[in-house]
């Protein structure tokens, strides 16, 4: 068992596990028995940032529609549809140590896709988390639980990697926002649009 994060806790990866390279972020989720007639489909994004806060290029944005990064160190596993299942329901697989210089943070990010359409939002989320793990053994080194009640938000930005001192750093974040997957595309790649 990881660390334990609450909001807005951070860790030094490169103090907690020393020599680590290949790294598992892991999301999952349930959601309420519902009476909106559908599934919840929630996705999971990264968001490769260079100094300036925005992505350099469309291709550093990694989703259920491109699956790898430019340089490889960053990849998302495929799309679940509805979330059954126990444990991760969505992988994002990241090679530290192949990551540009010019990548300064790395956003993960769950939203519900079509959620105004389906009447959804993260309020009929349970048990949502952000798992950080070493992807040669499975270890967790770093776990963050949502707990808050997030009953318009239907976007997640559940936490950050970041470079600092020459080492990887992650942040639990927990901020909800009521725009969507569209919402952080244009908070992040707004030179794109």
């Amino acid at each position: 068992m990881g660390i334990s994060l609450e909001k807005g806790g951070r860790i030094d990866l490169g103090k907690e596990a020393p020599g680590l390279n290949k790294i598992g972020v892991g999301l999952g989720w349930d959601t309420n028995e519902s009476d909106t007639g559908v599934d919840f489909d929630l996705d999971a994004s990264l968001f490769m940032l260079g100094e300036n806060g925005e992505i350099p290029s469309q291709a550093h944005f990694i989703f259920y529609n491109n699956l790898n990064s430019p340089c490889h160190a960053v990849e998302h596993t495929g799309d679940n549809l509805d979330g059954s299942g126990e444990g991760d329901d969505e992988l994002v697989n990241v090679t530290l140590n192949d990551i540009p210089e010019n990548i300064k943070e790395l956003v993960v990010v769950v939203t519900i896709h079509d959620a105004t359409a389906r009447g959804q939002n993260f309020g009929q989320v349970l048990n949502s988390f952000v798992r950080i793990f070493d992807l040669s053994n499975d270890k967790e080194i770093a776990k963050y639980e949502l707990d808050e009640d997030f009953s318009t938000e239907t976007a997640i930005e559940f936490g950050r990697l970041y470079r600092k001192g020459g080492s990887w750093r992650f942040k639990a974040v927990g901020t909800g926002y009521t725009a969507g997957l569209q919402g952080f595309v244009d908070k992040f790649a707004s030179k794109f649009l």
